[in-house]
């Protein structure tokens, strides 16, 4: 017998959304059981894949950095040129990162040495927590300094003349670009970036710098099984942080257990691969298709953006901001106090569109224009850059995927810039304006403003929407 009620059947049949549910005399049936425990587990695997997005890429681009680049605790590799990064989440194509990847239970105490001049960056945790800003946002003010970086579990250090930072986790990430519009000059600068044990700080070995050298690599997080292995390897190293304990408790009866070895069975493996599918497309959604509120940059305009979250710790005083991170953090890494475009004629600001002016997503096939109103509200420079809706990389075209305000670009007379998009170079448009595409794929935009000044705070200067051309 079949039974539409507000309230459990004592015998029957319940409809929901994931089906009928048979209960007899209130108990679940062992067909209903066996269905319900697979649902819970799914529900629990889907929201843990968006929970562990942040440190699952520091875990894929830390094992890139080891294995790919022969890179240690100790070692920065350099990203110049766009081709460097073509495996990192929604890079900027214009100035060179300088990035970094320790251990601190191999290295000990570390420190980090910035050198003084333009640049910007910082270190997080392993879950892309800002432990400092560093360089011209940080506390040393672009004039150089050294930080020394404190693990789990290691003794604090009262050192005069370094800036002392704690992290939670035993793995963080150094990030840093370089500033300066000579591109010559931005590369001595990274050079100078420097690791070493504060046990050696009388007498510190040369720090190595790592190039890329055209090797194929991704920071992306990894698909399938290869998500919840990498998932399992970092709880097992990391402490278990206080408001992660729930989920962790939710993972347990799949599998992934700290201290335990991740030897999933078959039931478990389809519920993984399966919720790490979906899990994925939720993250696309929970991105491409903001629902926070304030994600609109100006009425009536498509440009959100794209770092949602409001506090850097991802932390509100009543919630952690859990779809703001997964937002941000499934296109992009990295995340500064600089990042966060507080600051009027310092740090940055990131603009995201992936629909056009009439609400249409994106479409690598078609040609658009965005006209970029004179007077960008920028100290420093700005620039755009397209991506790959589905890697959230550079759009792979073999040729560079942004335009900005240091290239040699055509400027109307008014002071304005028309640029142009699309899989090949749209009639009268100028090719040093033009950012190819790939027909059959989506992309999605950041529009950066570096140093934001005041106009576009009070919001008098506004970018127009990308407008699909015939």
């Amino acid at each position: 017998m079949k039974m539409t009620t507000e309230h459990l059947p004592t015998d029957g049949v319940m409809h929901s959304r994931i089906g009928d549910i048979e209960l007899e005399h209130g108990y679940p049936t062992l067909a209903t059981a066996q269905r319900l425990y697979d649902e819970i587990d799914f529900q629990r695997a889907c929201q843990a894949y968006l929970w562990a997005l942040p440190t699952m890429a520091m875990q894929e681009w830390q094992r890139e950095h080891r294995e790919t680049f022969n890179a240690g605790s100790m070692d920065y590799v350099d990203y110049f040129t766009f081709t460097d990064k073509l495996g990192l989440l929604t890079a900027n194509a214009t100035t060179p990162y300088v990035m970094a990847f320790p251990d601190l239970e191999e290295t000990g105490p570390l420190v980090m040495e910035v050198p003084a001049g333009p640049t910007a960056g910082g270190l997080t945790d392993f879950w892309q927590r800002p432990l400092s800003d560093s360089g011209q946002t940080g506390p040393d003010k672009g004039q150089g300094g050294r930080y020394l970086v404190l693990g789990p579990g290691h003794e604090d250090i009262d050192a005069d003349g370094y800036y002392v930072v704690r992290s939670p986790t035993r793995n963080v990430w150094f990030a840093h670009r370089s500033l300066d519009p000579d591109l010559e000059k931005a590369k001595a600068l990274t050079g100078q970036f420097a690791i070493y044990p504060y046990a050696d700080r009388d007498k510190p070995s040369t720090t190595r710098h790592i190039a890329p050298d055209g090797r194929p690599w991704t920071g992306t997080q990894p698909r399938g099984m290869d998500y919840w292995v990498g998932l399992a390897q970092i709880i097992d190293l990391e402490p278990a942080l206080e408001r992660d304990r729930m989920i962790l408790a939710m993972l347990a009866p799949l599998g992934i257990e700290k201290g335990k070895p991740f030897n999933p069975d078959d039931r478990q493996r389809q519920i993984l691969i399966e919720a790490a599918n979906v899990g994925e497309v939720m993250a696309r959604t929970i991105g491409y298709e903001k629902r926070f509120e304030n994600a609109r940059v100006w009425p009536g305009l498509q440009w959100e953006l794209s770092l949602s979250l409001q506090e850097t710790s991802q932390e509100l005083p009543h919630r952690t901001q859990l779809d703001e991170r997964v937002s941000w953090f499934y296109e992009a890494v990295g995340v500064s106090i600089g990042m966060m475009g507080r600051v009027v004629g310092a740090g940055q600001v990131y603009l995201e569109a992936s629909k056009d002016k009439g609400s249409a997503w994106l479409d690598g096939g078609r040609s658009y224009r965005l006209h970029v109103p004179k007077d960008v509200p920028v100290a420093q420079f700005w620039s755009v850059t397209v991506y790959d809706n589905e890697t959230r990389c550079f759009v792979d075209t073999g040729v560079q995927p942004d335009r900005s305000s240091r290239n040699d670009i055509v400027v109307n007379e008014d002071g304005s810039v028309d640029l142009f998009f699309g899989p090949s170079l749209p009639a009268g448009a100028p090719e040093s304006n033009w950012i190819q595409t790939i027909a059959g794929k989506g992309w999605f935009s950041y529009f950066r403003l570096y140093a934001p000044t005041q106009p576009f705070f009070d919001r008098s200067w506004a970018l127009e929407d990308f407008e699909a051309l015939p």
